[in-house]
């Protein structure tokens, strides 16, 4: 086996195994709005479930050169963003939208993608996901070294969720249905693909 020490690894090495190795990531898709009310979105695989009651998942945004990325700064001005669950019918869409944009420009607008209301939040959300999650900060932890932070992870507790019809099964989602894509390394994704069961003991 082959052993590497992180500390002397670049940090682009490091990047490379994490995300080659800790695979599949489920993908967020974040909108957010910025003080100057543009509607921001980006989509991030560091991300997922912290609890259910009450119900938390976590974001985090990776920092370059130690800036913060709009995402993370929209968060911080705000307190509210939606998360998207990224599906095989708008995938294409959503990464149309890790193009960089000056802060100013909506990635929305340039994917396409279609503005929707939220419920208990202002920011809104978009129509072509199956499963949105309306979000309120609860806490944000800088995280690295002090004079260039890498990261910006957020801990947010979800206030509404929007499920589409065709996937809501009693109060439970059909994974099939939703058809849920994540990330791997590099430009890859992968499907849900097989489904299997095993049962937990007792």
């Amino acid at each position: 086996m082959i052993s590497i020490n992180t500390a002397l690894n670049s940090e682009k090495d490091n990047y490379k195994l994490l995300t080659g190795s800790i695979i599949p990531r489920p993908i967020a898709f974040v909108t957010t709005r910025s003080s100057q009310g543009v509607l921001n979105g980006a989509p991030f695989s560091f991300f997922n479930v912290v609890a259910s009651n009450p119900p938390m998942i976590s974001l985090s945004v990776q920092r370059k050169a130690g800036e913060m990325k709009d995402t993370a700064k929209n968060i911080m001005d705000t307190g509210e963003f939606v998360v998207h669950i990224v599906d095989e019918q708008n995938v294409e869409k959503v990464n149309e939208t890790s193009a960089s944009l000056p802060s100013w420009e909506s990635e929305i607008e340039l994917a396409g993608l279609t503005e929707i209301s939220s419920e208990k939040i202002s920011v809104p959300g978009i129509k072509e996901a199956k499963v949105r999650l309306e979000c309120v900060l609860e806490k944000s932890l800088v995280l690295g070294d002090t004079e260039a932070p890498a990261c910006d992870l957020i801990i947010a507790r979800v206030v509404q969720i929007h499920v589409a019809e065709e996937v809501y099964e009693v109060g439970r989602i059909n994974p099939k249905v939703l058809a849920a894509v994540c990330r791997l390394a590099g430009n890859n994704y992968a499907s849900l693909g097989e489904i299997f069961v095993l049962e937990r003991p007792l």
